[in-house]
């Protein structure tokens, strides 16, 4: 969608620039057992010290999940693609009704006044949407509009929110929420392999879910202004991560390339030099950065390609640490953590980033 401007976004500073959104609301919800890495790795029985060193030096003190029941010997098998998918579907469904009602109450809103909602998951593959499962499991009218983000992986809860954004501002005044719910549980492989351990090692289970309203003419409410995105799809390290079929396993499985952190850190200056590109800001002036919990390689990468301190990215590292990596709603746990906070200003500047296969690099500009 084309948002008319006076002039060019380019040649605007952001405080002048119209807002595309408000960001009103927040919420977010986890389910299943908390495990710390150390329980994680009795539970399932790994005593190869190469796959341990994984677990135990990955930044991450516990994550929810979901894991099978032992069996009669004590042991957990591996689950078929078909129980993955009941799995999905269940976890999925109940984390995202909690988040989404959390995010409502948040905003000073009722299920009555949602108008549309986007679903965005990529741990299973449904049909109907989780939209249309959300809708039914909370009783919200069904003549709210939908859609469903489906396999874009942990960069998509900002291709969502580019354009739910885009719907808010084409509906003045009508609530929008981006639901981000992975139930990452049921896209686990238990062979023992250390392509399966990376994996492992890092996704817990969570939805996180962001509501926003376009501003009618004379109208500004609370939050921050969502100002605009920028993306970049590294071409060369397209399969560097990616969620396909494994025929000898007979389910589907993910792989994450060693070199992915490094590859995303190399990149991460393109995509916020053109985000910031024409506002008049510099990548100092910016308060408050949002960054996906990728792993601790992936921030570590960032931080330095990026200039920034621990602190600019104290949220995406405690996230990591209290849930894992929980994939497209990973940022919206930060962005929690900054509200209760209570530390951002009016006129401050924040930077959301995530990134995910393709390999992508999702950014958005917002201000308060």
């Amino acid at each position: 969608m084309t948002i008319a401007l006076e002039k060019p976004a380019e040649s605007r500073s952001p405080a002048s620039a119209p807002a595309i959104s408000r960001m009103v609301g927040v919420g977010t919800a986890a389910t299943g057992t908390p495990v710390s890495q150390s329980e994680l790795l009795e539970l399932l029985d790994i005593d190869d010290p190469r796959v341990r060193s994984v677990y135990l030096n990955s930044a991450i003190d516990r994550r929810h999940l979901t894991l099978p029941e032992p069996d009669a010997a004590g042991r957990r098998l591996p689950e078929p693609q078909g129980r993955l998918l009941d799995k999905h579907k269940r976890l999925a469904v109940e984390m995202g009704a909690q988040a989404l009602q959390a995010c409502l109450k948040r905003a000073g809103a009722d299920l009555s006044d949602l108008r549309h909602l986007c679903c965005v998951t990529s741990t299973g593959f449904l049909t109907p949407g989780l939209s249309a499962l959300v809708i039914r499991e909370l009783g919200i009218d069904p003549h709210c509009s939908r859609s469903d983000i489906v396999g874009m992986g942990c960069n998509a809860g900002l291709n969502a929110l580019n354009v739910v954004a885009g719907w808010t501002a084409a509906h003045p005044g009508e609530l929008a929420v981006v639901l981000c719910t992975e139930a990452c549980s049921a896209a686990y492989a238990l062979d023992g392999t250390m392509r399966t351990a990376v994996v492992n090692s890092l996704f817990g289970d969570g939805a996180a879910a962001l509501a926003l309203v376009g501003d009618g003419p004379g109208e500004s409410r609370p939050g921050p202004r969502i100002l605009r995105f920028a993306s970049y799809l590294i071409t060369g390290a397209i399969d560097a991560m990616r969620y396909d079929w494994d025929g000898d396993l007979g389910r589907f499985s993910f792989f994450l390339d060693p070199q992915i952190p490094y590859v995303v850190g190399a990149n991460a200056e393109t995509v916020v030099d053109r985000l910031l590109a024409g506002t008049g800001l510099r990548r100092s002036d910016i308060d408050h950065w949002l960054v996906h919990s990728g792993g601790k390689k992936v921030i570590d990468a960032v931080v330095v390609n990026l200039g920034l301190s621990r602190h600019d990215v104290r949220h995406t590292t405690g996230v990591l640490r209290d849930h894992g990596n929980v994939s497209s709603g990973s940022f919206l746990f930060s962005y929690e953590r900054l509200l209760e906070e209570g530390v951002a200003r009016p006129g401050e500047h924040g930077v959301l980033m995530t990134m995910g296969p393709g390999s992508t690099i999702e950014t958005a500009l917002i201000q308060w």
